[in-house]
Protein backbone atom coordinates (compact mmCIF):
# COMPACT_ATOMS: atom_id res chain seq x y z
CA UNK A 1 0.00 0.00 0.00
CA UNK A 2 1.64 3.50 -1.19
CA UNK A 3 1.51 6.25 1.51
CA UNK A 4 -0.13 9.36 0.49
CA UNK A 5 0.24 12.85 1.98
CA UNK A 6 -2.50 14.95 2.44
CA UNK A 7 -1.62 16.66 -0.13
CA UNK A 8 -1.76 14.02 -2.79
CA UNK A 9 -5.25 13.47 -2.24
CA UNK A 10 -6.35 14.16 -5.78
CA UNK A 11 -3.84 11.60 -7.30
CA UNK A 12 -4.16 8.92 -4.54
CA UNK A 13 -8.54 9.27 -5.21
CA UNK A 14 -7.39 8.84 -9.13
CA UNK A 15 -5.10 6.06 -8.64
CA UNK A 16 -7.40 4.77 -6.32
CA UNK A 17 -10.07 4.72 -8.86
CA UNK A 18 -7.19 3.27 -11.38
CA UNK A 19 -7.30 -0.19 -8.64
CA UNK A 20 -11.18 -0.39 -8.68
CA UNK A 21 -11.02 -0.73 -12.60
CA UNK A 22 -8.03 -3.01 -12.78
CA UNK A 23 -10.32 -5.18 -10.30
CA UNK A 24 -13.11 -4.90 -12.86
CA UNK A 25 -10.99 -5.93 -15.55
CA UNK A 26 -12.34 -9.28 -15.68
CA UNK A 27 -15.87 -8.32 -16.24
CA UNK A 28 -17.65 -6.28 -19.19
CA UNK A 29 -15.68 -4.84 -22.35
CA UNK A 30 -11.86 -5.60 -21.49
CA UNK A 31 -10.83 -3.29 -24.27
CA UNK A 32 -12.85 -0.56 -22.89
CA UNK A 33 -11.82 -0.54 -19.12
CA UNK A 34 -8.39 -0.77 -20.16
CA UNK A 35 -9.09 2.26 -22.16
CA UNK A 36 -10.13 4.16 -19.45
CA UNK A 37 -7.84 3.12 -16.63
CA UNK A 38 -5.15 4.51 -19.45
CA UNK A 39 -7.30 7.83 -19.43
CA UNK A 40 -7.42 8.07 -15.45
CA UNK A 41 -3.12 6.81 -15.25
CA UNK A 42 -2.71 9.78 -17.59
CA UNK A 43 -4.76 11.91 -15.50
CA UNK A 44 -2.79 10.97 -12.37
CA UNK A 45 0.61 11.41 -13.59
CA UNK A 46 -0.84 14.86 -14.93
CA UNK A 47 -2.44 15.82 -11.40
CA UNK A 48 1.25 14.72 -9.87
CA UNK A 49 3.61 16.60 -12.18
CA UNK A 50 1.39 19.89 -11.31
CA UNK A 51 1.21 18.97 -7.25
CA UNK A 52 5.48 18.67 -7.77
CA UNK A 53 6.15 21.49 -9.93
CA UNK A 54 4.56 23.73 -7.23
CA UNK A 55 5.52 22.35 -3.95
CA UNK A 56 5.67 24.86 -0.57
CA UNK A 57 8.42 24.31 1.76
CA UNK A 58 5.72 22.58 3.94
CA UNK A 59 4.91 20.17 1.55
CA UNK A 60 8.59 19.53 0.99
CA UNK A 61 9.22 19.41 4.46
CA UNK A 62 6.30 16.40 4.56
CA UNK A 63 7.74 14.82 1.30
CA UNK A 64 11.43 14.86 3.03
CA UNK A 65 9.89 12.90 5.74
CA UNK A 66 7.88 10.43 3.76
CA UNK A 67 8.06 6.88 5.68
CA UNK A 68 9.16 5.40 2.32
CA UNK A 69 11.65 7.62 1.03
CA UNK A 70 14.95 5.53 0.77
CA UNK A 71 16.94 5.64 4.25
CA UNK A 72 20.73 5.43 4.54
CA UNK A 73 20.91 1.96 4.64
CA UNK A 74 19.46 1.65 1.21
CA UNK A 75 21.77 4.22 -0.25
CA UNK A 76 24.63 2.03 1.67
CA UNK A 77 23.14 -1.45 0.39
CA UNK A 78 22.62 -0.04 -3.20
CA UNK A 79 26.27 1.96 -3.46
CA UNK A 80 28.38 0.67 -0.86
CA UNK A 81 30.15 -2.74 -1.94
CA UNK A 82 31.87 -4.74 0.63
CA UNK A 83 30.73 -2.31 3.00
CA UNK A 84 31.85 -3.16 6.96
CA UNK A 85 30.43 -1.35 9.75
CA UNK A 86 32.18 0.23 12.05
CA UNK A 87 30.79 0.62 15.75
CA UNK A 88 31.75 2.63 19.24
CA UNK A 89 33.18 5.58 19.76
CA UNK A 90 35.93 4.03 22.32
CA UNK A 91 35.00 6.30 24.79
CA UNK A 92 30.70 5.53 26.25
CA UNK A 93 28.95 3.21 23.76
CA UNK A 94 27.78 2.10 20.20
CA UNK A 95 25.10 5.03 19.08
CA UNK A 96 22.83 3.27 15.94
CA UNK A 97 21.31 6.52 15.05
CA UNK A 98 24.86 7.22 13.11
CA UNK A 99 25.55 4.68 10.76
CA UNK A 100 29.65 4.49 9.81
CA UNK A 101 31.90 2.09 8.12
CA UNK A 102 33.91 1.30 5.06
CA UNK A 103 33.63 0.13 1.88
CA UNK A 104 33.99 0.33 -2.09
CA UNK A 105 32.17 3.33 -4.11
CA UNK A 106 32.40 2.08 -7.83
CA UNK A 107 35.72 0.23 -7.20
CA UNK A 108 37.13 3.01 -5.02
CA UNK A 109 37.98 2.25 -0.92
CA UNK A 110 35.64 5.00 1.09
CA UNK A 111 34.37 5.82 4.37
CA UNK A 112 30.72 6.66 4.94
CA UNK A 113 28.65 7.97 7.38
CA UNK A 114 25.39 8.40 8.09
CA UNK A 115 21.62 8.53 10.37
CA UNK A 116 19.65 6.25 9.89
CA UNK A 117 16.29 7.00 10.79
CA UNK A 118 14.36 3.35 10.68
CA UNK A 119 11.18 2.44 8.33
CA UNK A 120 9.22 0.83 10.88
CA UNK A 121 8.16 0.58 14.61
CA UNK A 122 10.91 -1.23 15.80
CA UNK A 123 14.08 -0.25 13.55
CA UNK A 124 13.08 3.27 14.25
CA UNK A 125 13.83 2.79 18.29
CA UNK A 126 16.31 0.72 17.47
CA UNK A 127 18.01 3.67 15.20
CA UNK A 128 16.27 6.32 17.77
CA UNK A 129 14.77 7.86 14.48
CA UNK A 130 17.97 9.16 13.65
CA UNK A 131 18.61 11.32 16.82
CA UNK A 132 22.64 10.57 17.58
CA UNK A 133 23.62 11.01 21.14
CA UNK A 134 27.43 12.35 21.43
CA UNK A 135 28.35 8.99 21.37
CA UNK A 136 27.53 8.72 17.63
CA UNK A 137 29.38 11.95 16.73
CA UNK A 138 32.42 10.39 18.71
CA UNK A 139 32.19 7.84 16.54
CA UNK A 140 31.54 9.91 13.49
CA UNK A 141 35.14 11.49 14.41
CA UNK A 142 36.62 8.27 14.72
CA UNK A 143 35.93 7.25 11.48
CA UNK A 144 36.95 10.41 9.91
CA UNK A 145 40.64 10.36 11.78
CA UNK A 146 40.45 7.09 10.07
CA UNK A 147 40.01 7.94 6.79
CA UNK A 148 42.02 10.73 6.93
CA UNK A 149 44.91 8.42 8.07
CA UNK A 150 44.67 5.97 5.24
CA UNK A 151 43.67 8.59 2.72
CA UNK A 152 40.46 7.77 1.95
CA UNK A 153 37.19 9.82 0.48
CA UNK A 154 34.32 10.35 3.13
CA UNK A 155 30.84 10.25 2.30
CA UNK A 156 28.14 11.66 4.82
CA UNK A 157 24.56 10.98 4.02
CA UNK A 158 22.21 13.66 6.03
CA UNK A 159 18.93 12.36 7.23
CA UNK A 160 18.01 13.45 10.73
CA UNK A 161 15.78 15.91 12.40
CA UNK A 162 18.55 16.63 14.70
CA UNK A 163 20.80 15.73 17.56
CA UNK A 164 19.31 13.83 20.49
CA UNK A 165 17.93 15.99 22.84
CA UNK A 166 17.78 14.34 26.08
CA UNK A 167 19.05 14.57 29.62
CA UNK A 168 21.57 11.63 28.87
CA UNK A 169 22.66 13.19 25.76
CA UNK A 170 23.34 16.68 27.17
CA UNK A 171 25.37 14.67 30.44
CA UNK A 172 27.19 13.24 28.14
CA UNK A 173 28.36 16.33 26.23
CA UNK A 174 26.38 16.99 23.28
CA UNK A 175 27.13 20.22 22.28
CA UNK A 176 30.49 19.32 22.50
CA UNK A 177 30.76 16.27 20.56
CA UNK A 178 28.67 17.86 17.94
CA UNK A 179 31.71 20.88 17.94
CA UNK A 180 33.86 18.32 17.50
CA UNK A 181 32.39 16.24 14.65
CA UNK A 182 32.35 19.43 12.64
CA UNK A 183 36.02 20.58 13.91
CA UNK A 184 36.96 17.06 12.31
CA UNK A 185 34.98 17.42 9.29
CA UNK A 186 36.59 20.68 8.37
CA UNK A 187 40.27 18.95 9.46
CA UNK A 188 39.99 16.50 6.81
CA UNK A 189 43.16 16.50 4.07
CA UNK A 190 40.61 14.00 2.00
CA UNK A 191 37.97 14.98 -0.04
CA UNK A 192 34.57 14.78 1.36
CA UNK A 193 31.23 15.03 0.11
CA UNK A 194 27.84 15.25 2.06
CA UNK A 195 24.64 14.99 0.11
CA UNK A 196 21.19 15.88 2.07
CA UNK A 197 18.87 12.82 1.28
CA UNK A 198 15.86 13.74 3.59
CA UNK A 199 15.81 16.15 6.81
CA UNK A 200 18.85 18.26 7.60
CA UNK A 201 18.60 19.63 10.68
CA UNK A 202 20.63 21.86 12.95
CA UNK A 203 23.57 21.02 14.50
CA UNK A 204 23.03 17.26 14.34
CA UNK A 205 23.59 17.56 10.09
CA UNK A 206 26.26 20.40 10.07
CA UNK A 207 28.21 17.87 12.02
CA UNK A 208 28.87 15.58 9.38
CA UNK A 209 27.84 18.18 6.22
CA UNK A 210 30.69 20.86 6.25
CA UNK A 211 31.99 18.74 3.28
CA UNK A 212 33.95 20.03 -0.09
CA UNK A 213 30.87 19.61 -1.65
CA UNK A 214 27.54 19.97 -0.15
CA UNK A 215 24.45 18.92 -2.33
CA UNK A 216 21.00 17.82 -1.50
CA UNK A 217 18.05 16.03 -3.52
CA UNK A 218 15.30 18.18 -4.72
CA UNK A 219 12.62 17.67 -2.20
CA UNK A 220 15.17 17.38 0.77
CA UNK A 221 15.47 20.20 3.83
CA UNK A 222 17.80 21.71 5.53
CA UNK A 223 17.14 23.59 8.37
CA UNK A 224 18.56 25.25 11.45
CA UNK A 225 15.38 24.47 13.59
CA UNK A 226 12.67 22.58 12.58
CA UNK A 227 9.55 24.42 10.93
CA UNK A 228 7.43 22.91 14.42
CA UNK A 229 10.63 23.56 16.64
CA UNK A 230 10.76 27.32 14.99
CA UNK A 231 6.78 28.20 15.52
CA UNK A 232 7.03 27.02 19.09
CA UNK A 233 10.19 29.55 19.63
CA UNK A 234 8.41 32.50 17.80
CA UNK A 235 4.64 31.80 18.24
CA UNK A 236 4.70 29.72 21.55
CA UNK A 237 2.54 27.63 18.84
CA UNK A 238 3.64 24.51 16.76
CA UNK A 239 0.39 24.24 14.84
CA UNK A 240 1.92 27.37 12.71
CA UNK A 241 4.86 25.26 11.48
CA UNK A 242 3.41 25.38 8.18
CA UNK A 243 3.48 28.97 7.75
CA UNK A 244 6.87 29.21 9.33
CA UNK A 245 8.18 26.65 7.16
CA UNK A 246 7.79 29.28 4.66
CA UNK A 247 9.80 31.84 5.83
CA UNK A 248 12.69 29.60 6.73
CA UNK A 249 14.30 29.34 3.46
CA UNK A 250 15.09 25.70 4.28
CA UNK A 251 14.31 24.11 0.48
CA UNK A 252 17.21 23.21 -1.87
CA UNK A 253 16.33 25.41 -4.37
CA UNK A 254 17.05 28.33 -1.92
CA UNK A 255 19.84 26.36 -0.40
CA UNK A 256 21.21 26.69 -3.59
CA UNK A 257 20.70 29.98 -4.77
CA UNK A 258 22.43 31.17 -1.33
CA UNK A 259 25.45 29.24 -1.95
CA UNK A 260 25.03 27.32 1.55
CA UNK A 261 24.92 23.89 -1.01
CA UNK A 262 26.61 23.07 -4.16
CA UNK A 263 24.07 21.37 -6.47
CA UNK A 264 20.90 19.80 -6.78
CA UNK A 265 20.22 16.14 -7.63
CA UNK A 266 16.77 15.26 -9.29
CA UNK A 267 14.20 12.99 -8.05
CA UNK A 268 11.66 10.92 -9.41
CA UNK A 269 8.41 12.45 -10.88
CA UNK A 270 6.69 12.57 -7.12
CA UNK A 271 9.51 12.34 -4.98
CA UNK A 272 11.79 9.85 -4.58
CA UNK A 273 9.78 7.59 -2.18
CA UNK A 274 8.04 6.46 -5.75
CA UNK A 275 11.24 5.26 -7.09
CA UNK A 276 13.96 4.47 -4.67
CA UNK A 277 16.42 2.68 -6.93
CA UNK A 278 16.55 5.53 -9.51
CA UNK A 279 16.57 8.36 -6.73
CA UNK A 280 19.85 5.80 -5.24
CA UNK A 281 21.40 5.56 -8.81
CA UNK A 282 21.20 9.85 -9.23
CA UNK A 283 22.53 9.97 -5.93
CA UNK A 284 25.79 7.56 -7.17
CA UNK A 285 26.04 9.44 -10.27
CA UNK A 286 26.23 12.60 -8.64
CA UNK A 287 28.61 11.40 -5.44
CA UNK A 288 30.90 10.28 -8.28
CA UNK A 289 31.15 13.75 -10.11
CA UNK A 290 31.81 15.67 -7.28
CA UNK A 291 34.70 12.92 -6.06
CA UNK A 292 35.84 13.78 -9.55
CA UNK A 293 36.50 17.55 -9.10
CA UNK A 294 39.23 16.25 -6.19
CA UNK A 295 41.68 13.69 -8.71
CA UNK A 296 44.85 15.42 -8.38
CA UNK A 297 44.17 17.80 -5.83
CA UNK A 298 47.34 17.60 -2.89
CA UNK A 299 45.83 17.02 0.78
CA UNK A 300 46.26 21.17 1.51
CA UNK A 301 44.32 21.42 -1.67
CA UNK A 302 41.78 19.64 -0.27
CA UNK A 303 41.39 21.28 2.56
CA UNK A 304 41.77 25.25 1.39
CA UNK A 305 39.29 24.03 -1.24
CA UNK A 306 36.82 23.22 1.96
CA UNK A 307 37.92 26.52 4.02
CA UNK A 308 37.54 28.83 1.25
CA UNK A 309 34.34 27.39 0.33
CA UNK A 310 32.70 27.80 3.59
CA UNK A 311 34.66 31.19 4.41
CA UNK A 312 32.78 32.51 0.86
CA UNK A 313 29.05 31.84 2.16
CA UNK A 314 27.34 35.01 2.62
CA UNK A 315 29.55 37.11 1.08
CA UNK A 316 27.67 37.58 -2.22
CA UNK A 317 24.29 37.84 -0.38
Amino acid sequence: MRTYLDFEKPVADLQGKVQELRSLGTAGDAITVEEEIGRMEARATQALTELYAKLTPWQKTQVARHPDRPHVVDYVKGLIEDFTPLAGDRKFSEDQAMVAGLGRFRGRPVAILGQEKGNDTESRLKHNFGMPRPEGYRKAVRIMELADRFGLPVIALVDTAGAYPGIDAEERGQSEAIARSTDASLALTVPNVAVVVGEGGSGGAVAIAVANRVMMLEHSIYTVVSPEGAASILYRDATRAQDTASSMKITAQDLLRFGIIDEIIREPLGGAHRAPQETIQATGDAIASALVEFQGMSRDEVLQHRRAKFLAIGKTL
